[in-house]
């Protein structure tokens, strides 16, 4: 009765090729005998007669598991291993040591110099074995993290791919929200307007404006969607489109007249048409906030609307600067919401400010916000500026208070001068 063959073990790694491995000894013999073993455990083995040929033969082929005595003529299986090692390889290579040393103090300097494990001579066929599945299975690892590797990178590389295209179009939609505010100034024969807009990313959510209604009146208004990105720029477009001069049969503001000439309707009653505009006809999850002003430039009377915004302010031609405003519910929350309107007069030489909460909710380095009477008190101290240039400075004491950092969210202001009557 015949003996059956010992037991194989096999690398199947998905049919894969079999795992490379080089023998190196200076006897003979004894790579012979390595090389049975380990051609019929199913590994492509390749041999080596010194520690020289075998670091020739590892800078021109990859193998994934080397086998090396300790002791042999010219370098040893030591110096092998450490000049292995400072060899430049994309993948890991196992190095095992065959030796008769048992010292822990000669164990601990194999290990110190690249050794990853190690077989007591003469070599027991079941423990070499033993041996290079622990390899084998420590190289799989390694094999798999390798291709997650790959694959993140590859990931990462189509995600910047993607990044880049979505910046470019970003910086290309922030050129053209800022055409929503072409004129930074208008001049209305007795009262000029000047317009400051800063986003905070590439696009935002703040709108500044104005348009004529007819030879005697003008409005003015800020308006500021909730969030931020996108969708918060693609509402102010719509919104520039409602509040446009340019487009008066497109403005909701606008209306004709009992005696057929162009009118508009009172502020109150244009932010409830906004709020029912918004959960009837757009029914998004967003709202805005809004401060509109019709102003007749011939008396200077003022009708203004807050709907949530911050306090527009008043700065008096003495000096005085007053907050105006009910505050009011923000536009887009409420079904039949009512608003109230401030009703003041102008006089020559005043101004009114109107202004986002990216400038009071601004945070300082602390934390501390600026807060509506720190930026009172920053309007105070630039008072004798005109206003474009009141805006500008404004624009630097608030970079001043956030430490130099960017704005967490959009500034505008708009800033009307009220003339008189020429």
């Amino acid at each position: 009765m015949s003996t059956p063959p010992p037991a194989t073990f096999k690398d199947t790694r998905s049919g894969l090729p079999p795992r490379p491995v080089l023998v190196v000894d200076d006897s003979k013999a004894q790579r012979r005998i390595l090389q049975m073993q380990l051609t019929r455990w199913g590994y492509d083995v390749t041999e080596a007669g010194s520690g020289e040929e075998a670091l020739a033969l590892c800078q021109t082929k990859h193998f994934d598991i080397i086998l090396s005595d300790w002791m042999m003529t010219g370098m040893s299986g030591l110096e092998f291993c450490k000049a292995f090692r400072a060899l430049p390889r994309e993948a890991y290579g196992y190095f095992v040591l065959l030796t008769s040393k048992s010292e822990k103090a000669e164990i601990a300097d194999g290990l110190e110099h690249g050794a990853d494990d190690f077989v007591s001579k003469p070599v027991n066929a079941d423990e070499l074995r033993a041996r290079l599945r622990s390899g084998t299975r420590i190289l799989g690892m390694q094999d798999e993290l390798v291709e997650k590797n790959r694959l993140i990178s590859s990931t990462l590389g189509k995600l910047q791919a993607m990044y880049d295209s979505l910046d470019r179009d970003l910086i290309e939609a922030r050129k053209l929200q800022q055409t929503l505010v072409r004129e930074r100034f208008r001049d209305f024969g007795a009262g000029t307007a000047a317009l400051m807009l800063r986003p905070s990313g590439h696009v935002g959510g703040d709108l500044v404006g104005s348009f004529v209604i007819d030879d005697d009146r003008v409005v003015i208004y800020a308006v500021d969607v909730s969030g931020h990105g996108v969708a918060s720029a693609m509402m102010t477009a719509r919104l520039a489109g409602l509040l446009s001069g340019g487009s008066a049969d497109q403005n909701i503001a606008l209306r004709t007249g009992p005696d057929g000439r162009k009118d508009a309707w009172r502020p109150a009653e244009v932010a409830e048409r906004l709020n029912r505009m918004m959960l009837e006809d757009i029914q998004v999850d967003q709202y805005f906030t809004l401060a509109y002003a019709e102003v007749n430039l011939r008396t200077g009377a003022t009708c203004l609307v807050q709907a949530g915004h911050p306090h527009p302010i008043l700065l008096h031609k003495n000096g005085r600067i007053e907050e105006l405003g009910n505050g009011g519910m923000p536009i887009g929350l409420i079904t039949d919401a009512t608003f109230q309107q401030t009703e003041f007069t102008l006089r020559p030489g005043d101004r009114l400010f109107l202004v986002s909460d990216g400038v009071t909710e601004c945070p300082s380095p602390a934390g501390d916000e600026l807060g509506a009477q720190g930026m009172i008190s920053l309007l105070r101290q630039n008072l004798p500026l005109n206003s474009p240039q009141l805006l500008e400075a404004l624009l630097w004491d608030l970079n001043s208070f956030a430490g130099g950092q960017d704005f967490p969210d959009d500034v505008s202001g708009l800033i009307f001068d009220y003339r008189g009557d020429p």
